[in-house]
């Protein structure tokens, strides 16, 4: 059946009933809920059936709701697109990436629903159901990194019945028909390893968050920047979950290794930890960029420690805008191609890497 014919059979269905469920009339029709949502958005802006939660009446039952009182059900009239927004809890990394997609959504009139991603499968799996059960057109998810086991997790989303685009995430060609925007966190990583390589450093040591969702691709791309460079690379530090200014373990090991004239530079991720390694180092006497040059990844912070730090800088407003943006592409023709961004982040040059150019660099 062709689009057009399918619509016209759909609009004689709604005239027919009065109101239609997208789920139910999709499994009569055998097609999928993302192509009768189309359908019905396509309907209501000709003005031939008035959309409502799940979806439509026709425009003699809409009136006659309107009409008969207030103890008579009315239909949810929406002017725009909604979409589901899911993200971790408490990450200070996260907030720019919601207001990028915040300020898409103003530019556009979408309405953003949030929730919050909980520790499990299950519990992503509940919060993605509350938000298609009330009426969501599309998910914009970024699910807690790490959800176990993966195969489960990417079985779960190539199972979802409405348009998908994950986040900041990176998914295998088991998912399913979603699509992705993201930073390339080994290109950014890549930059930094770069940028001090120029400055001469030949041994760059990396400090790496365990448990950060970003801390294997940065790997990745330092060690592909290393080989590229001819550099030897490590040592690394891991800093776990627990891991503060109370336990550094890892900070004695690098300290260690800087003394001794092992290491003369290094990576962060992330600003936090860089700004606290600042510390560290001149309560020991070192001196950072002297003895210590130091690259961070975020740059959420980065200008505010004492040295201020260079900082490879992902574009998280841009990654939330270009999902708001691919979304809406997906529900104005679910037949265009699949899409999967890598935004380039960017090199901010200040104090910490002992560079020139951060006298002529703005911050």
């Amino acid at each position: 059946m062709l689009a057009e014919e399918r619509r016209e059979a759909l609009l004689r269905m709604v005239e027919r009933r009065g109101a239609i469920k997208v789920k139910e009339v999709a499994e009569e029709m055998e097609v999928s809920a993302v192509t009768l949502r189309q359908d019905v958005r396509d309907l209501a802006g000709r003005g031939l059936v008035v959309r409502v939660h799940g979806g439509a009446m026709s425009l003699a039952a809409a009136q006659g709701a309107s009409t008969a009182g207030p103890a008579a059900p009315r239909p949810t009239v929406r002017q725009g697109h909604v979409f589901g927004l899911v993200v971790p809890p408490g990450d200070y990394y996260y907030p720019e990436i919601i207001r990028g997609v915040q300020d898409a959504a103003r530019t556009h009139g979408v309405r953003i629903v949030l929730a919050v991603s909980g520790e499990t499968l299950a519990d992503n799996q509940e919060q993605v159901r509350r938000l298609v059960a009330a009426g969501a057109d599309g998910l914009l998810l970024m699910p807690r990194a790490g959800l176990e086991p993966v195969e489960r997790t990417e079985q779960w989303l190539a199972g979802l019945d409405i348009p998908v685009v994950l986040v900041d995430r990176r998914a295998g060609g088991q998912a399913g028909r979603l699509e992705q925007v993201a930073s390339d966190h080994a290109l950014g990583a890549g930059l930094a390893v770069r940028h001090l390589a120029e400055l001469g450093h030949e041994r760059i040591a990396l400090v790496a968050r365990a448990e950060s969702p970003n801390t294997p691709l940065i790997r990745e791309g330092y060690a592909t920047a290393c080989q590229a460079l001819g550099l030897t690379a490590g040592p690394e530090y891991r800093i776990g979950p627990t891991d503060g200014p109370a336990s550094t373990e890892w900070f004695e090991e690098l300290a260690r290794a800087v003394e001794a004239g092992d290491v003369g530079a290094a990576l962060v991720h992330n600003d936090l930890d860089a700004v606290t390694l600042v510390g560290l180092l001149q309560a020991r006497g070192l001196r950072v960029p002297e003895d210590l040059a130091i690259v961070t990844y975020d740059d959420e912070v980065a200008e505010l420690s004492d040295v201020p730090l260079t900082a490879v800088a992902p574009p998280k407003r841009a990654v939330g805008a270009w999902a708001v943006d691919l979304m809406r592409r997906r529900l104005a023709d679910p037949a265009a191609p699949l899409a999967e961004l890598l935004l380039r982040p960017e090199l901010r040059v200040r104090a910490s890497s002992g560079s020139s150019a951060a006298l002529s660099v703005p911050s």
